[in-house]
């Protein structure tokens, strides 16, 4: 079970939510966002969940805050997008009126498809890099836990990677497509894990006592860029390190919260979201890796979450 914040996007989708999303016995996480953006290119729009007044729907937008786009436009929560490599459809999650599948629609609107349809929540959808296969998170056979799984990205051919007693969240495929970073438990808190798109070859990335989550790779594939979280008093920032463990960085450093990382196709940029508290609400930013020339995206009154940098 899933045991991290409830402070941000997840009490607001939640309580949105509450009538619409079965937890079936897990305690359902949504969020954004997984991921997430990934493969090396120019960069193009940012896609993102945003709360249009009555609940969360998927927009895009440039990263200077303009050309903003709604993709959806319906009466249930939609969240967590993710750009196909091509940039033409968005898989993302959303719920069927019992609980979250995931479900992709063409970049400009329309077009949409239901990939997965089941009893239990799926969450965090992310393409592979030949944009045939999408790794997400979904509740095992046992319904005890989630675990990775993918499926075709015109759905059919579900494949479980994981397979363990703990929760597996937040998947992200390398850009070379043979290995998936995610969230998973050491059976005290959050790391951050690798592990080959087939199964097997788990590896710990990040091994410490705090909170590890929303992993994401760099276009390069050399550095994942993270959220970490060290516990009450404290507030989440975003980080980045090496698939082998080395080299932490700290990209962001304040006071406020700071999470849900996703790379630019030119790994020069890191879109996120910021969360000043209680008196502001949440919003997108863009931030260079070494932590400076922080800029607004989005600036509104209402909730942004979930960014995923999109290529042209």
């Amino acid at each position: 079970m899933k045991t991290v914040r409830l402070n941000h996007l997840r009490a607001a989708l939640l309580a949105a939510a509450a009538g619409l999303l079965a937890a079936v016995g897990l305690v359902v996480v949504l969020y954004a966002q997984p991921a997430e953006a990934n493969y090396p290119g120019k960069p193009g729009k940012i896609a993102y969940s945003g709360n249009d007044g009555t609940d969360l729907e998927i927009y895009t937008i440039k990263s200077n805050g303009g050309g903003k786009v709604p993709v959806t436009d319906n009466g249930a929560p939609d969240y967590e997008p993710a750009y196909s490599p091509n940039g033409k459809r968005i898989a993302y999650a959303a719920s069927d009126g019992n609980d979250s599948e995931i479900f992709t629609i063409n970049a400009g609107g329309g077009g949409k498809r239901q990939l997965t349809d089941n009893s239990t929540p799926d969450n965090y959808p992310y393409y592979s890099p030949s944009g045939k296969r999408i790794a997400y998170s979904g509740v095992d056979t046992t319904g005890n836990d989630s675990e990775i799984f993918t499926i075709n990205a015109g759905g059919g051919g579900k494949f479980n990677v994981t397979d363990n007693g703990t929760g597996d969240y937040d998947p992200a495929y390398s850009p070379g497509g043979k290995r998936i970073a995610f969230e998973g438990s050491d059976g005290s808190d959050s790391e951050i894990f690798t592990i080959k798109v087939g199964g097997g070859g788990r590896l710990n990335v990040t091994d410490n006592s705090t909170q590890d989550y929303y992993p994401d790779y760099g276009p390069g594939g050399k550095r994942i860029a993270y959220t970490n979280y060290a516990g009450t008093g404290t507030d989440e920032e975003i980080y980045t390190i090496s698939p082998d463990g080395g080299g932490k960085l700290n990209v962001t450093d304040n006071s406020t919260d700071d999470y849900y990382p996703s790379y630019s196709p030119s790994g020069k940029r890191i879109a996120y979201v910021n969360d000043a508290g209680a008196a502001a609400d949440s919003e997108i930013y863009t931030i260079s890796p070494d932590g400076g020339g922080k800029l607004p995206v989005t600036d509104n009154s209402a909730n942004d979450y979930d960014p995923y940098w999109g290529r042209q």
